[in-house]
């Protein structure tokens, strides 16, 4: 609770961008949410997140980024609902990058639930401090007044406005956190309400602001050749030809970074240029001849056939076990083994990076599409050999992220280049650099092996997996997962099964890997949820009664004395407990309003998944139906719980939006290298799914809860590719064990 604290005015203005220079370029920037900034300084700040004007408006603090999930609503309204404020005098301010904030890393699905309680104390602090302001004003005792719709009203009906109070409760010593008093939920006027996204006018009438909006007087634009393979050097390049090209005003290399290289761009050629048309059109002139490095031999197909024999020979690092599996499965009535892969996958945001830097008068301000203000701030820092402070990043709309722009290397990227022309200098990716460039989704192999009972119940649980780590980005030699990253589902998994053994074996990066929309839970998910089924279908039992039957009974896990160290996410299991029982409540209650078990026509079925990620419990429903070699999802269903929800407008979007990507992913997903080049460029090649490839029904249930509030905007996604692989099994009796599903089907 550091971060609450009452700052100077001069503090707030810093914390805002209100320098001299900020004022003027933040200026041009039309109808968005940085223009709003430049009002604050007529407020009067209550704390750090909440400052009131006199005319009464009430200005938040949004500290994360906005790409879709309404968190520039969300937050703001808990704040208000707290404050007592009237949500339509409320404007939302968007915040430079500060820790005084606390995180602003807008992924991991974690803004509402690491900020949930912060905010409520915010406008709870708000509310007071207005309260006490009212109270010393009419010399009366703060329990005979009360805030209400923006108002301090007395017992007596005397009444002021915010507005009114601002100046002087601003004056007031913040309010004491340990004593703070906090509504009831009974009194939640906006939580747990359907409140429209704060920039949906300005979204559909074009005046908001993305990345590539932002415009400064003098600026350049470039474009960047970037090396085909991971850690590629350039040897030449035709300054010359680039030169010669209408508006082209600079050609610059930029020099990579050895592994491992972080956050640091690629090493390339940036061509400068007057408008980003001029710049990419002679970009194409530079005639690059590259060193390509040891990872020129990588190809991807060939890469993971060797993983998946890697985890179906033998043993790894034992991560995870209980009981003794090899006697269980020597035992065992029923052996049945399966081996899964996934390729490596592309975020392909519909707005890809972009990044205007400009350096003057001592600092460097940073214009992005980031989901992480504070890492962009520090990594341009540490590149420019300045400090934190003197880097200002505002952060604009993004037009999609997925975990690809909390990657800070465009704007280190559009920073150096600034640096070197002395002028402010746009970055722009192409789609073809953005899918060729990635910080790609780690491929995945992984093998099971489970052995079922004279009961055919499942007595002994062998799991193996061999993926490429995200640490390979930050640490020189790191090949094998960590037990946070198989906390992502695979080794822990929930089932009550007396004997079970989770492996790790080592696999060797190839290229840059990053983190996407749910993680490892991906490929993990889809390996278990599948894997499930053939186990459920071998036992002879609806794959549904398997689930709850394996699962076991209502209890809350603790992997401690099985080895594993589960990282719960960050949190503790005090606060967010694994709770198989809400486990299998998203299961029961999901296929309670459907018409499960009953017979489809021929060629269509029903595929079930569900799992615990980013602290919630989902479980998703797929039918489908196969004709003439066609696949076609006709609908989905998921059941959500998240405990508390702040917006459930929110929630529905963004796990209608998760099952449209996951299903995405798997019926289209894949990156190929061949000689350490990425093969797919665009939507050509690496398509996204279109109207007319997903189904008609995307249905989300959520389950009322009082519990925390936890992850939203991840968890939909891991339980759609297994759901939509057994709904297949299910209709055609074929299995699918790999991504994409197009690989066999028509879509």
């Amino acid at each position: 609770m550091s971060m609450i604290r009452k700052i100077s005015r001069r503090r707030f203005l810093e914390l805002t961008g209100l320098s001299a220079s900020g004022m003027v370029l933040m200026g041009s920037l039309p109808g968005s949410a940085l223009a709003g900034v430049l009002d604050m300084q007529q407020g009067a700040m209550l704390n750090l997140f909440v400052s009131v004007k006199a005319d009464g408006l009430v200005e938040i603090i949004a500290h994360r980024s906005e790409m879709g999930t309404g968190i520039r609503t969300s937050l703001p309204q808990v704040v208000a609902d707290e404050m007592e404020a009237d949500w339509s005098r409320v404007k939302v301010i968007q915040g430079l990058a500060n820790a005084d904030y606390g995180s602003q890393n807008t992924d991991g699905s974690r803004s509402v639930r690491d900020f949930y309680h912060i905010m409520r104390q915010m406008g709870a602090a708000a509310r007071v401090s207005l309260e006490q302001a009212a109270a010393n004003r009419w010399a009366a005792n703060i329990g005979d007044v009360a805030a209400s719709n923006h108002q301090i009203i007395h017992r007596d009906g005397r009444r002021l406005d915010f507005g009114e109070l601002a100046a002087e409760a601003a004056r007031l010593p913040m309010p004491d956190m340990a004593t703070l008093r906090l509504k009831s939920p009974a009194d939640f006027r906006y939580i747990g309400k359907d409140i429209p996204i704060v920039d949906l006018q300005d979204m559909c009438t074009g005046n908001t602001t993305y990345g590539i909006d932002v415009r400064i007087p003098g600026m350049l634009f470039a474009s960047i050749e970037r090396t085909p393979v991971l850690q590629g050097k350039v040897r030449s390049f035709d300054r010359a030809a680039a030169l010669k090209m209408p508006g082209v005003v600079d050609v610059i290399k930029i020099e990579g970074k050895p592994l491992p290289s972080g956050f640091n761009p690629l090493e390339g050629v940036a061509v400068l240029a007057t408008d980003s048309y001029s710049a990419m059109q002679a970009r194409a002139k530079l005639n690059i001849n590259w060193e390509r490095g040891v990872h020129a031999t990588h190809n991807s197909g060939a890469y993971l056939d060797e993983l998946a024999a890697r985890v179906s020979a033998g043993p790894g690092k034992v991560a995870r076990e209980r009981g003794d599996t090899e006697a269980a499965l020597g035992k065992a009535r029923k052996i049945v083994e399966a081996t899964y892969v996934t390729p490596y996958l592309a975020h392909a945001p519909m707005e890809p990076p972009v990044a205007t830097a400009h350096i003057h008068d001592g600092i460097c301000e940073i214009w992005a599409c980031t989901q992480t203000p504070q890492a962009t701030q520090k990594t341009v820092a540490a590149t420019l050999g300045m400090e934190d402070k003197s880097v200002k990043v505002h952060v604009t709309l993004l037009g999609g992220g997925f975990g690809r722009k909390s990657k800070p290397d465009f704007s280190v990227e559009a920073a150096l280049l600034a640096r070197d022309t002395g002028r402010p200098v746009q970055v722009t990716w192409t789609r073809e650099d953005d899918i060729r460039h990635d910080y790609f989704h780690s491929c995945s192999a992984q093998y099971y092996k489970g052995g079922l009972d004279d009961n055919d119940k499942l007595i002994a649980w062998l799991a193996r997996e061999a993926t490429p780590p995200i640490s390979s980005t930050f640490k020189a030699g790191a090949n094998m997962q960590d037990d946070g990253s198989l906390s992502m589902s695979f080794g822990s998994i929930p089932f009550a099964v007396a004997n079970l053994r989770v492996e790790s074996h080592e696999a060797d990066a190839h290229v840059r890997i990053g983190w996407l929309r749910s993680v490892f839970n991906i490929p993990y998910v889809f390996g278990i949820g599948s894997f499930m089924d053939e186990l459920a279908h071998a036992a002879g039992k609806d794959p549904r009664d398997f689930w709850l039957e394996t699962i076991g009974p209502d209890r809350e896990l603790d992997f401690a004395d099985e080895g594993f160290e589960f990282s719960n996410y960050g949190r503790s299991l005090a606060d967010f407990p694994y709770d198989t029982g809400r486990l299998k409540g998203v299961i029961t209650q999901l296929t309670d309003t459907l018409p499960w078990g009953r017979t489809l026509p021929a060629g269509q079925g029903w595929g079930l998944c569900a799992a615990r990620s980013f602290l919630s419990y989902v479980a998703v429903a797929t039918r489908v139906e196969v004709k003439d070699g066609r696949l076609r999802v006709m609908e989905m269903h998921c059941m959500m719980d998240a405990g508390t929800v702040v917006n459930p407008d929110r929630v529905h979007a963004q796990m209608e939006g998760a099952m449209i990507f996951g299903l995405s992913l798997a019926l289209m997903g894949e990156i190929d290298f061949k000689e350490g080049e990425a093969v797919q460029s665009n939507f050509h090649d690496y398509p996204v799914a279109r109207l007319n490839q997903v189904p008609h029904v995307v249905k989300t249930h959520i389950v009322s809860s009082d519990a925390l509030a936890s992850g939203v905007g991840e968890p939909g996604v891991p339980p759609v590719a297994p759901s939509i692989a057994n709904a297949i099994f299910a209709a055609t009796g074929q299995r699918i064990r790999e991504f994409p599903f197009n690989k066999y089907f028509s879509i």
